[in-house]
C-alpha cells in the first residue's frame, strides 16, 4: 500500500519535485499563482525541477525562491488541488489496470487483517459527513502530497475535502488545530478522534475534547455518541 502510495504520489502529484517543498495546505502557495490556464503547460520542461536542484529554495523555514519559481511551484500544488477533486470519488481512475487491481486486493487484505478497521471508522466519518453545519478535518504527520494520496487510495476522498486536510509535518499539530480554529471560528464545537500522544496534548491546548481510538470498540462507542448522544 505504501509503494502504491508513493508511486501515486510521484507520478501524478509530483512528489519528486515537492518532497522539499511541503506545505501545510494545499492554498497555501496560492498567492503565488497568476491564474495561468495550465491545459497545454508542460510541468516536465518548466525548469522547476533544474532550478530545485541547483539551489536550496525549498527550506523548511519556508525561505521563498525567486518569484517564477514560486509561480511554478504554485501551479503544481493547483493542478494537484484540481486532480485530487475530479478523482476524489473515483480514485481507481489515477491507477492503471495492473496496480488497481493490486489497490483492490491489497484494501481487501487490509481490511481482513485489521478487522475491518477502516469500515469502523468510515461508519463514523461518514454519519459526521451526512450532518448539517458538520464537517470532518484531517491533521496528519505524514507529508501533505503523499497524505493526498493517501487519502484517495484509502477510498477516504469523498469525506475529506481536500481543503480541510492539513499536514502537521513542519508545524506540529497544535500549530495546524491552532490555524483550523481561527478559520473556523470559536463558536464550532470541536471534537479531536486520535490515536495518539501529539494530537491529546495538543487538543488538551486548545481545550478541545479528545476522544482516543484504541481499538474497534472505541469505534463503536464514537458511533453511538455521535448517533444517540448527539456529540
Amino acid at each position: 500500500m505504501e509503494k502504491l502510495i508513493f508511486d501515486l504520489a510521484d507520478t501524478h502529484f509530483f512528489f519528486n519535485d515537492l518532497e522539499e517543498c511541503d506545505q501545510v495546505h494545499i492554498d497555501d502557495v496560492s498567492s503565488d499563482d497568476n491564474g495561468q490556464d495550465l491545459s497545454n503547460y508542460n510541468f516536465a520542461t518548466d525548469g522547476f525541477s533544474a532550478a530545485n536542484n541547483n539551489a536550496s529554495l525549498c527550506l523548511g523555514t519556508g525561505v521563498r525562491g525567486g518569484v517564477d519559481w514560486m509561480r511554478k511551484l504554485a501551479f503544481r500544488y493547483r493542478k494537484i488541488k484540481e486532480l485530487f477533486n475530479s478523482c476524489r470519488n473515483n480514485s481507481g481512475s489515477l491507477l492503471d489496470p495492473e496496480n488497481r487491481e493490486k489497490w483492490h486486493r491489497v484494501r481487501q487484505d487490509i481490511e481482513t487483517l485489521t478487522d475491518q478497521w477502516l469500515t469502523e471508522a468510515m461508519k463514523c466519518l461518514q454519519l459526521i459527513a451526512s450532518r448539517p453545519n458538520c464537517v470532518n478535518v484531517l491533521v496528519t504527520t505524514t507529508q501533505l502530497v503523499p497524505a493526498l494520496a493517501k487519502v484517495l487510495l484509502y477510498g477516504l476522498g469523498s469525506i475529506f475535502p481536500i481543503e480541510n486536510i492539513y499536514s502537521a509535518t513542519k508545524v506540529g499539530k497544535e500549530s495546524c488545530f491552532e490555524r483550523i480554529a481561527s478559520r473556523f471560528g470559536r463558536k464550532p464545537v470541536y471534537v479531536v478522534v486520535g490515536d495518539g500522544r501529539d494530537e491529546e496534548m495538543a487538543a488538551k491546548q486548545l481545550d478541545f475534547p479528545f476522544w482516543r481510538i484504541q481499538t474497534h470498540h472505541d469505534f463503536v462507542n464514537l458511533y453511538k455518541a455521535l448517533s444517540i448522544c448527539g456529540l
